[in-house]
């Protein structure tokens, strides 16, 4: 009996739930100093002066420095095609282009005294305009960086036909805010470093992918790769935001180089709020047309995306919004716009979907705009333009290839396991008795990208002489449940049990590359190389087993239950895999590089039911049933454990989040107190199902499952406010649909 596909208990919880995870700021690194940081407290200004004298005498500070002291590069933003003339200096230089940007480095011998110390710098600065709306950066009134002369980072100019519309029976427009988030991993950001004998830096960090910050890090201070290691402990959430480094990651190394004494330093929270990436920030406008029996002829988006203060990967997200521009729809005609500018403002970079969930909101908010106009229930308006079955592989009209999809099963099955026809009942009622507390259904159905550059993935697997086994992952978890799932894999074609396999990640002395962990990408590239290492594992041992058992390799077979080599017909004579592994002269290890021959497309449909006060504008989400598809599913936990994250980080932004800035570039939500999210008081018990059609473009035919919840789940939510609202006036609101904007919106 196989193992893949049952509800297997993670093997990491265990010691999460007692002695507690190893993460960077628990990394015993014996006499290590602390570096604290001065940031800027000003939006937009010309430094004038820092003096840094009463600070370097305060108790117990080992050094101050600024820009200048440390001579470090600007980090050019990410991405070639981004202006490059807009790098972010590691400690600014010159100007401060947003609150929280790093400006003088404080080294002490305790955190306390950093802290203490970096009150005594003084920074004089001569304030500047500030552009805090991407919109009005688009002026070029105000210019963020001189070099470049612009604040444009990226325009993608598609195109625009005058006769798109042409025919087309209703014709309608929606502006839509998808507003800035803060990743708010419970970790927050964190290094250490330390200097060796011979040169080398290790440092220690979290990091959703050891490889890159490998190759960040060493760019940043000027030296070989070679000569840096990265060492990624527990990770507590990384959401996007840890996918590649920050300035501070290039400070801290290049201070413990200079002092030539190992460093650390931590993020307070609100120091987290404000200089660890952002997320979404998109303004969209979208036009629809289609016909009065509700098909969807032609749409149009134009995208005005903030980047921030420095481009980073926010920043090339409309790309990924074009991608998947039309969603679950078979839509003739699409055109796709975006520009990308520079704000005085906190950079963006991935957030939980990145740039997928932006067009799953601009699609499926249109899609009721357009079922209200022609007067449809939006279930049906959907139904009538889905991708049929039979039409993949689809292309899209912005050249996007799906694998393979049924979307109209998963909206069926929504529809049925949640009683619509039954609660559209209920909310006429209730519109008809006029109460205060009124009803809203929300639809979505969706379809997103998962292992976006279908990049390449590293594994091995090597067996011990006590039997015990390593696999070792290019892959970097922080939640998902990595090592239960890749010991499943490789118990799968060894029959070692999965308690006797440790999964190795997150250190490139020890795993020679990696692309790490993003874009839900790990099980159909990561765990799909686990699999064909375990496998040549088998055949490299079968030779060796055949050598102990004197007979011809082809003749020798794995017992998987029993996890030993006989050969076939007579298991009685049979050899252990520690038998097999102390036999060899060379240790029994297979590695291999797998790459997909394509990106998967996990889909499916998202139902949200809400209770609004009409007199006070308070929301209560009472229902969130799901229905998910990403192919073939290797743990039903593991899978819902994300699904479950994914929905409360989707309803937390259509309710809940939004990072807010006053018009002097001012952060007004700089701690948990002012940034509101969910508890789990908050949220209902989700009703989660699952569909699987396998992808083709690997063998377990897995697709991503990290991302889809928070991708189906928001603008669920945000159309089931719209809707108990409807019969009010209310045609659109943007979220977070707060009871203040739903209060007012009713007024």
């Amino acid at each position: 009996m196989s193992i893949l596909g049952n509800r297997v208990l993670r093997t990491e919880d265990p010691k999460f739930l007692t002695v507690g995870g190893t993460y960077v700021d628990d990394v015993p690194l014996e006499g290590a100093a602390h570096v604290c940081f001065v940031r800027s407290t000003a939006a937009h200004a010309r430094i004038t002066t820092v003096d840094l004298d009463e600070a370097r005498s305060a108790p117990g500070v080992l050094g101050v420095y600024a820009a200048d002291d440390l001579g470090l590069e600007a980090i050019a933003p990410e991405s070639t095609i981004l202006n490059q003339a807009m790098g972010q200096p590691p400690l600014a230089s010159g100007v401060v282009r947003f609150v929280g940007e790093p400006v003088v480095a404080v080294v002490a011998e305790t955190r306390a005294q950093g802290v203490d110390a970096a009150e005594l710098v003084f920074v004089d600065y001569e304030p500047l305009p500030t552009v805090v709306d991407a919109e009005a950066a688009l002026t070029d009134a105000t210019v963020l960086h001189e070099a470049a002369g612009t604040n444009l980072v990226l325009d993608l100019a598609f195109g625009t036909s005058d006769d798109f519309f042409d025919g087309c029976d209703v014709v309608i427009t929606q502006r839509i805010h998808n507003q800035r988030v803060a990743p708010c991993p419970l970790e927050v950001r964190a290094g250490a470093a330390q200097w060796g004998a011979d040169g080398r830096l290790t440092y220690w960090c979290s990091t959703q992918g050891a490889h890159t910050w490998k190759r960040e890090v060493a760019k940043g201070l000027g030296v070989d790769e070679q000569q840096v290691r990265i060492i990624s402990p527990d990770v507590g959430g990384g959401f996007g935001a840890k996918i590649h480094s920050y300035p501070e990651d290039i400070v801290v190394p290049a201070l413990a180089r200079l002092l030539q004494r190992p460093l650390r330093w931590v993020d307070s929270r609100s120091e987290s709020m404000v200089a660890l990436g952002h997320g979404r920030a998109q303004v969209q406008d979208i036009e629809l047309g289609g016909t009065r029996d509700g098909k969807v002829e032609a749409l149009r988006l134009t995208v005005v995306q903030d980047s921030g203060a420095y481009p980073r990967l926010g920043a090339v997200l409309p790309f990924m919004t074009r991608t998947m521009l039309t969603g679950v729809y078979d839509i003739p005609k699409a055109e796709f716009n975006a520009k990308t500018v520079v704000t005085n403002t906190t950079p963006i970079v991935a957030y939980r979907g990145a740039g997928r969930p932006e067009a799953t909101a601009a699609i499926e908010r249109t899609m009721d705009v357009f079922a209200a106009e022609i007067g449809m229930d939006p279930a049906e308006v959907r139904r009538r333009n889905l991708v049929p079955a039979d039409a993949f592989p689809y292309a899209t009209p912005t050249g996007t290839s799906y694998d393979i999809g049924d979307y109209e099963r998963a909206l069926e099955l929504l529809l049925d396991a949640a009683g619509y026809d039954g609660i559209r009942a209920e909310q006429a009622k209730r519109r008809a008795s006029g109460g205060t507390v009124q009803l809203g259904i929300g639809l979505c159905v969706y379809v997103e990208i998962t292992n976006v550059e279908n990049t390449a993935e590293f594994a091995s697997m090597e067996v011990r002489p006590d039997g015990t086994a390593t696999v070792r992952t290019g892959t970097s978890p922080h939640g998902q449940g990595h090592a239960t799932a890749w010991a499943m894999l490789a118990s799968e074609q060894t029959g070692i049990a999965i308690e006797d396999i440790e999964v190795i990640h997150g250190d490139t002395d020890l795993v020679p590359t990696g692309g790490g962990t993003s874009g839900s990408r790990s099980l159909q590239s990561g765990g799909v190389a686990v699999n064909q290492a375990a496998v040549a594992l088998v055949d490299k041992a079968r030779q060796q087993a055949a050598d102990l058992l004197e007979a011809n390799p082809d003749d020798v077979v794995l017992d998987r239950v029993e996890g030993h080599f006989h050969v076939a017909g007579t298991p009685a004579v049979a050899k252990s895999w520690g038998e097999v592994a102390s036999a060899g002269a060379e240790p029994l290890e297979a590695s291999v590089s797998f790459s997909p021959t394509g990106a998967t497309f996990p889909f499916g449909a998202h139902l949200a039911i809400v209770e609004v006060d009409t007199e006070t504008g308070k929301v209560d989400l009472t229902r969130l049933v799901a229905v998910d598809d990403a192919g073939r599913i290797l743990n039903p936990l593991l899978v819902e454990g994300q699904v479950h994250g994914g929905l409360a980080q989707g309803v937390a932004q259509a309710l809940f989040e939004e990072v807010l800035y006053d018009s002097d570039g001012n952060p007004l939500t700089t701690t948990l107190i002012d940034y509101a999210f969910p508890s789990a008081a908050d949220l209902p018990s989700f009703e989660t199902l699952h569909t699987e059609t396998p992808t083709p473009h690997n063998p377990l035919g897995a697709k991503g499952i990290g991302e889809s919840g928070t991708i189906g789940s928001t603008p669920a939510v945000q159309n089931a406010v719209v809707d108990a609202l409807a019969h009010l006036g209310v045609r659109h609101l943007d979220m977070p649909a707060t009871p203040e904007r739903v209060w007012r919106a009713i007024r």
